[in-house]
């Protein structure tokens, strides 16, 4: 029986690297919002139509750099991610400062660190695959959204300033599944560029 061929991974050396970029990629990605098109079968009839995804890239950057980084350059890009936004800059989608904590989508961002670390360790289980992309895409997306929904489940037992005590259910509708469908269509399209990426550099 041959041997499997060994699983390509990203050097040490490139890591720090990846990390700056997936910083960098979330930043810019929570200031711009994701729009597509029709199908371009159809531009003939209906022309190119863009519509909004009513969501950010952010997340976007969040699992990109786990599935090009790995995991640890994943993880480490969205920690610096959160100290930068809770000490230094306002580079969350609400601003930033400590009292960003109060904010509900808070447990979202916290989630950004395992989902990236989980999406990178998925992604260099098995050679550069659209599936297995895809699968870690996934995977770090609900790992996001567990994080939200038990922050929000938190949030709900806790009177908030100003506002009393936040309504689970509606906010969980709010956070979680209105911006789903535009985050699952991120998905695909960091799936694919990621395996195109993976591809031109030989892992």
């Amino acid at each position: 029986m041959g041997k499997l061929p060994p699983l390509r991974t990203v050097f040490a050396s490139n890591e720090i690297l990846w990390a700056l970029i997936g910083l960098l990629l979330t930043i810019a990605g929570t200031l711009i919002e994701a729009f597509t098109t029709n199908f371009p079968w159809n531009w003939a009839e209906q022309g190119v139509r863009i519509q909004s995804l009513s969501v950010t890239y952010q997340i976007g950057a969040v699992l990109f750099v786990g599935c090009l980084g790995g995991k640890r350059a994943g993880a480490l890009s969205q920690i610096a991610y959160l100290v930068l936004g809770l000490t230094w800059l306002p580079v969350f989608s609400q601003g930033g400062g400590w009292d960003y904590f109060q904010e509900p989508t808070f447990g979202y961002l916290v989630g950004f660190v395992p989902g990236a670390w989980l999406c990178g360790f998925f992604a260099f289980q098995t050679q550069g695959r659209l599936e297995s992309l895809a699968f870690s895409c996934l995977c770090g997306l609900l790992t996001i959204h567990l994080f939200g929904i038990g922050y929000l489940t938190v949030l709900s037992f806790l009177p908030l300033s100003n506002n009393g005590v936040m309504s689970l259910l509606p906010a969980i509708q709010q956070y979680s599944l209105s911006p789903l469908p535009g985050q699952l269509a991120i998905v695909c399209a960091v799936a694919v560029l990621a395996l195109g990426l993976r591809q031109l550099m030989f892992y």
